[in-house]
């Protein structure tokens, strides 16, 4: 990738993604050849149905599904959403959910808060509520676990984007997506309690950073 075409692209982009996620940010985006060529296959899945509902001027809503919507499906939902703000991609709206309900993991909330994203938790029960933010004029992200039929989630024509495998294995029919889409990523719980585990939370978050960074860099804005 020619990284002085994404550096201009970068500073053609007006935000106000704050300032240690912007960091990070730029060096994501130098990264997307790192992505094999199998799974930008996968996420061109989900490219097109961005592309096709703004093809159509229409509202884009993806729901991010793991099984206990506790931490690849809140990292993809945030990054997602995150995403389309700073390549400027209006109308799209990122949620998530399981097939079961527990809470969201604390070392999720950690490693996104050391990433530079503004993080406050609006309830403290066993299923607290967090407000993340990366960027002072775009409305918070609201996390908390919760089922993919959730009622604060889109009850019909969304993508159901799949990021465990156990999710997909056990839930193969999700009621009213419009579209299906496999992006299986590796469990960071495989690492809770070990000296690894503030590693592996990182480099999950970043891998999934870096392809959603990828999907939104890949739709045509004209």
């Amino acid at each position: 990738m020619d990284k002085n075409r994404v550096v201009n692209q970068i500073q053609d982009v007006v935000k106000m993604i704050t300032k240690e996620l912007n960091l990070l940010i730029e060096q994501l985006v130098t990264k997307f050849d790192e992505i094999s060529e199998e799974r930008k296959s996968a996420l061109m899945g989900l490219v097109d149905f961005i592309q096709n509902k703004r093809n159509n001027n229409e509202i884009t809503d993806l729901i991010f599904i793991c099984t206990h919507n506790s931490r690849r499906s809140h990292l993809a939902q945030i990054w997602a959403q995150t995403a389309a703000s700073f390549y400027n991609i209006p109308n799209v709206f990122c949620y998530s959910g399981g097939t079961e309900t527990t809470a969201l993991y604390p070392s999720v909330t950690q490693t996104l808060l050391s990433s530079g994203f503004k993080i406050q938790q609006l309830s403290k029960n066993e299923n607290s509520v967090y407000s993340f933010k990366f960027d002072e004029n775009q409305p918070s992200i609201i996390c908390f676990s919760k089922r993919y039929s959730d009622i604060f989630n889109p009850q019909s024509n969304f993508a159901a984007v799949m990021t465990c495998t156990h999710a997909e294995e056990n839930c193969p029919f999700i009621p009213n997506a419009t579209k299906r889409i496999s992006l299986p990523y590796n469990d960071p719980k495989e690492f809770d309690g070990t000296p690894l585990q503030k590693a592996k939370y990182e480099e999950r978050s970043l891998e999934i950073g870096i392809e959603m960074l990828y999907v939104f860099s890949k739709l045509k804005t004209g």
